[in-house]
């Protein structure tokens, strides 16, 4: 078992108050609530950034889509303004 550490919220009394029922029907304590919330954040913030790295590495290399590449000629003419 990992070591674990205590930390300090404060939270409005109200907020507190729904958190327990909340805690509650999920047979969690608020301490338990707040721990899987946030596994969930970092869990998904991997995810993001594992696959932003993934999408930025695509764009890195140029798509192969068929074809002949065009020459500076044909990219550049102009019939319909001649």
């Amino acid at each position: 078992m990992t070591a674990k550490h205590n930390i300090t919220v404060a939270i409005d009394p109200v907020l507190l108050k729904k958190a327990r029922a909340v805690a509650a029907s999920r047979g969690l304590s608020v301490s338990g609530l707040l721990a899987e919330q946030l596994r969930e954040i970092v869990a998904d913030d991997s995810a993001y950034k594992s696959g932003h790295r993934r999408a930025l590495a695509l764009f890195a290399a140029p798509l192969k889509l068929g074809g002949k590449p065009l020459s500076r000629e044909a990219l550049h003419e102009r019939r319909h303004l001649r």
